[in-house]
């Protein structure tokens, strides 16, 4: 196995790992899938949020987005307004409730961080600077293949 293929395996077995330790997030914040606590997250770190920014923000359809905030809203955690000056455009943010599901969600990245501080703490800068522009170089590569594939993305800047 050359090392390109070691490199892809272990981000599966470590990402394979991370949603079975991260369990517990699915216990917490049962009656939601990860796509609904994902467009909590969106919308309660992006104020003005609308199905565009959300749609391009996951890769996703504007009518997967669609279907998705229409389950959030009857759940009662996200609810749509409009701008005066513009009427046209629908907009969400949290309810009450919402916070809640994004207050637990927080919560339990914050305790995540916590127990993987361990090992962070013994990267260097060196080695942070190298993986981090690892992650950018893999990660133009992936924007242009999805360029190629006609889906419309934004300079998205995740990992900054």
């Amino acid at each position: 196995m050359d090392k390109e293929e070691q490199l892809m395996m272990g981000f599966r077995d470590l990402y394979n790992k991370m949603v079975f330790l991260n369990r517990k997030m699915e216990d917490s914040l049962k009656g939601y899938k990860s796509s609904e606590v994902h467009c909590i997250e969106y919308i309660g770190r992006n104020e003005d949020s609308n199905v565009t920014k959300l749609a391009e923000s996951f890769y996703m359809t504007r009518g997967a987005i669609s279907k998705i905030a229409k389950k959030l809203i009857v759940k009662g955690v996200i609810e749509s307004y409009q701008k005066p000056v513009n009427k046209k455009e629908i907009y969400f943010r949290l309810t009450p409730q919402g916070k809640e599901i994004y207050k637990v969600h927080e919560e339990l990245h914050k305790e995540f961080q916590e127990r993987d501080k361990v090992v962070f703490e013994q990267v260097t800068e060196e080695q942070f600077d190298s993986m981090l522009s690892f992650v950018e170089t893999y990660r133009r590569h992936l924007d242009e293949e999805i360029k190629k594939q006609s889906v419309d993305i934004e300079n998205r800047r995740d990992f900054e």
